[in-house]
């Protein structure tokens, strides 16, 4: 991977970790944050536009079908990720989901868009994604859920991952083919998830009005960051392997693990610290 491209998802990555420090809690709020998150994304990140190379294309019918196909899979995405969380135990659900994802995405990255990672690169990717399970998977033995015979925390995490693929991988194939702006193409899909999510609030906008005046602070740093963290991820995908880009980027699950360690005081210290490190490894083979 070049320097650039590492240096992209890396910050990438930090961002992403940043706006999940941030939001912890209010996120719990579910919809109506989500509905604050695509309103204030659109607001904050539409005026860079012109800045940023406008649409990167004369092909509107190109750019309109790119993010109205990647809104409905990202709206999807939450979708599926939040009825895990009501079903099944948390922890397995995004351990499950930040694992299966990357996978999934640098298998169809190698065998649909031909891509051809190194021996030494796969094995790094192998090494961030069996970190990245392991951190989710910390906790998931104390759950009476985790037990039964069918974990559902375990197919709705499959579910998510399969989503988190699918979008990573038409999202890439969308920047790349039309050449658009990744700026322009965030901006498109947030603003198109704006209906879907208005209708997951329906009736509820007196809550809705309750979150935005009590956590408007959070609800800026939200729109600023997580908009952001995306956008690096599709700058560096113009430029570099998805098949490489997808799994780094999950870097910021680590990161998220770290501060709970040191932060929060979160249980079971060394068994995070340890998978972090093999995540490190990953990235360091995937630097070289």
């Amino acid at each position: 991977m070049s320097a650039l491209a590492f240096v992209l998802v890396f910050a990438a990555a930090i961002a992403h970790a940043a706006w999940n420090v941030v939001a912890h809690g209010v996120s719990k709020a579910g919809t109506p944050f989500l509905w604050w998150g695509a309103v204030g994304g659109t607001v904050v990140w539409v005026g860079v536009i012109p800045f940023t190379g406008g649409l990167g294309t004369d092909d509107l019918r190109g750019f309109l079908l790119g993010v109205g196909v990647s809104a409905a899979l990202h709206v999807i995405y939450m979708a599926v990720l939040q009825r895990g969380y009501r079903e099944g135990n948390l922890s397995t659900v995004y351990a499950t989901a930040r694992g299966t994802g990357p996978f999934l995405s640098v298998v169809v990255a190698v065998v649909l868009l031909g891509e051809r990672p190194s021996v030494l690169a796969l094995v790094g990717v192998a090494a961030i994604i069996l970190g990245v399970i392991a951190i989710g998977l910390v906790d998931r033995g104390r759950s009476s859920r985790s037990r039964r015979s069918l974990d559902p925390g375990l197919l709705f995490g499959l579910l998510t991952g399969v989503v988190i693929a699918v979008y990573t991988i038409w999202d890439a194939n969308a920047v790349r083919t039309w050449n658009l702006s990744p700026v322009a193409f965030m901006v498109g899909t947030m603003l198109l998830e704006i209906p879907f999510y208005s209708v997951g609030v329906r009736g509820r906008w007196a809550a809705v009005r309750t979150l935005g005046r009590a956590q408007w602070r959070r609800i800026v740093a939200f729109s600023i960051l997580s908009p952001l963290s995306y956008i690096l991820v599709l700058t560096a995908i113009q430029i570099a392997p998805v098949a490489l880009v997808a799994p780094l980027r999950e870097v910021s699950v680590v990161l998220v693990s770290l501060f709970g360690v040191f932060a929060l005081k979160e249980s079971r210290p060394g068994w995070r610290i340890s998978a972090s490190v093999i995540v490190l490894a990953g990235i360091v083979l995937l630097a070289l």
